[in-house]
């Protein structure tokens, strides 16, 4: 599905952290229609059908590393950053894959602008913000995948 179909506004209260009920929320730094300004960066756009995303990695070793930086590291390694509707669909499918102290940001969805959507636990819940491409966190890696598959 495409994001004119499902908009991450629905789908991120679907998320719950593994073995929890608490349902996942947008960081109310995301205002309403915010999320629709983020698009997937050229090497990160999703295939015109339904597919797969192999190889995932959640990226811990880019924790503490700019996002700008790791992205240039993913793509010299052959992968592909995680967008936006991947990562929630990552975290819908596997919860396992959000944990304390390793979440991760979806540097292949980006604004006009410096900032990079993640995923993250706050409150023990899951929860969709943004971070500064020029920043680095220690708590959150950059996620990728090594294909796309139609």
């Amino acid at each position: 599905m495409t994001r004119e179909v499902v908009s991450p506004y629905s789908t991120v209260p679907l998320l719950h952290l593994a073995g929890s009920s608490k349902p996942g929320r947008v960081d109310r730094n995301h205002g309403e229609g915010d999320l629709d300004g983020y698009h997937p960066i050229e090497g990160s756009e999703p295939p015109a059908a339904a597919y797969l995303v192999v190889g995932v990695e959640r990226g811990e070793e880019f924790c503490n590393v700019r996002p700008e930086d790791a992205t240039r590291t993913i793509r010299e390694r052959g992968r592909s950053p995680l967008t936006i509707d991947e990562g929630i669909a990552l975290v819908t499918q596997v919860p396992e894959t959000l944990e304390k102290n390793k979440c991760f940001m979806l540097a292949g969805s980006r604004r006009h602008d410096r900032r990079v959507p993640a995923l993250w636990i706050s409150e023990r819940a899951p929860k969709l913000g943004w971070c500064w491409d020029g920043n680095p966190h220690t708590w959150l890696g950059v996620a990728s995948a090594r294909r796309r598959l139609a």
